[in-house]
């Protein structure tokens, strides 16, 4: 895994809310794995920064997937984090992903509907057209923003969050992300990464009411920076 001092990029900061650019391979908060996770990494910036005795409180506001990288919420007030829990139940928090995929879908944009149902042994999603037991609707909408000579950029915006929904719903329409061997790519990448970034996420302070639009940096390799 990464050493802590150079693995927090961090892309806002206040009395309330921090804000930070996860990296593939880092965990949200901790896991079955026992590997650190990015909370922690934050908690101790935080310590360390504003010189604070005894424990820091960190609010997980919501996950990325292990191989995924880009923005990240933190509260850092438990009055933030209800706050952002609430909007993030109510959807007025907007996040837009980027994704590599191989297959240009046939469309260049287009809304995706599925019935996504969760297999816990697995650690996997399948996404049905129809509605079946147990399983939930999942909408994500998106765009071509750049053809590569053998991949496509699109750019994906998401109205619900389900488990690797836009892993699932854009593999099950034959565009599997880049190193998602999980969803169908032919090999993984050589970092353990898959080519999926929270490029950006806008929503009002829950605080101050200042507009909070923030775009995280893509992880610096041939294929992110070709899409630059």
């Amino acid at each position: 895994m990464h050493s802590t001092k150079e693995s927090l990029q961090v892309l806002h900061e206040d009395n309330h809310l921090i804000i930070v650019n996860k990296r593939s391979g880092d965990i949200t908060q901790g896991d079955k794995t026992g590997d650190k996770p990015l909370s922690d990494v934050v908690k101790e910036y935080i310590k360390k920064k504003y010189n604070k005795p005894g424990n820091v409180f960190l609010g997980t506001v919501h996950r990325l997937d292990r191989p995924t990288s880009g923005v990240i919420v933190y509260a850092r007030t438990s009055k933030a984090l209800e706050r952002l829990n609430k909007m993030l139940r109510d959807k007025t928090i907007r996040k837009t992903y980027w994704a590599v995929v191989k297959q240009q879908p046939q469309k260049e944009r287009n809304t995706l509907i599925n019935y996504l149902k969760k297999n816990p042994k697995n650690n996997k999603s399948l996404a049905y057209d129809k509605e079946i037991k147990e399983s939930k609707k999942a909408i994500l909408h998106y765009k071509t923003i750049k053809r590569l000579d053998n991949y496509s950029l699109l750019e994906i915006d998401l109205e619900t969050g389900r488990h690797h929904q836009i892993r699932v719903q854009l593999s099950n329409i034959g565009s599997p992300i880049k190193g998602d061997l999980k969803y169908g790519f032919n090999r993984s990448n050589k970092d353990g990464s898959i080519h999926l970034h929270a490029r950006k996420i806008e929503f009002t302070h829950p605080v101050n009411n200042d507009l909070i639009k923030i775009v995280a940096p893509t992880p610096s390799d041939s294929i992110w920076d070709a899409c630059l």
